[in-house]
């Protein structure tokens, strides 16, 4: 689990192809202070698992780690056509002993959107992103999103977009500082939200409630 608070802005060093999924090498180092063989990073909002580490070239400790990536995450995400020398957002998995800065994030993304436009102002920028429709069911204005492994807050929850505003911060430690329109990123949405529709489809709640209301009469 994550919390949608970017840790590092890490590298990708190279790319080996597999046939049906890739072996991807990253360079970071605060991700990797404390990283170990088995661990969950989350790249861009997708949870991977940590399959080694080393050094690169330049040497000075450990600084590289690698995982591999499964054709369904290629199909389904963002990581689908990254290149060596991008920058990627990283997040180690969150311990309990830490603040739950963001929101419950799994590191499961939910379908890739697309950068609609961007309107900056003085102290922040106001991002608009197409997201697929069926999508639009779990966002709510003021409720929570993630895009690229970064927890935001929807502005306003349209059909088939919603806007977000960043702050300087944001801009300046995530890749969606440098995000530009036509560009794809990696959204996942609430997950207490379709656990809310999945007890309502079922009526689960109203058996919840007219259990409560039999065992007070």
């Amino acid at each position: 689990m994550f919390t949608g608070i970017v840790e590092e802005l890490g590298t990708v060093e190279s790319i080996e192809d597999q046939g049906d999924a890739i072996r991807l090498t990253i360079r970071a180092r605060t991700v990797l202070e404390d990283a170990g063989l088995g661990d969950s990073i989350a790249v861009n909002g997708c949870c991977l698992t940590v399959v080694s580490t080393g050094s690169s070239a330049e040497g000075g400790g450990v600084d590289l780690w690698t995982a591999d990536v499964m054709q369904e995450t290629l199909d389904k995400t963002s990581l689908y056509g990254v290149a060596p020398g991008d920058r990627v957002n990283l997040e180690r998995a969150v311990t309990a002993d830490k603040r739950l800065g963001g929101h419950i994030v799994q590191g499961h993304v939910d379908g890739v959107g697309v950068v609609r436009g961007r309107t900056p102002s003085e102290h922040w920028e106001v991002v608009e992103i197409e997201m697929p429709p069926e999508l639009g069911r779990y966002l709510v204005d003021k409720g929570s999103i993630t895009v690229d492994g970064v927890s935001l807050t929807v502005v306003e929850a349209r059909d088939d977009s919603f806007t977000v505003s960043l702050i300087p911060e944001t801009l300046a430690r995530t890749t969606l500082g440098s995000r530009r329109p036509g560009d794809r990123v990696n959204l996942e949405t609430d997950v207490i939200a379709k656990h809310v529709e999945k007890l309502l489809a079922h009526g689960y709640l109203d058996k919840l409630v007219a259990a409560r209301l039999a065992g007070e009469a």
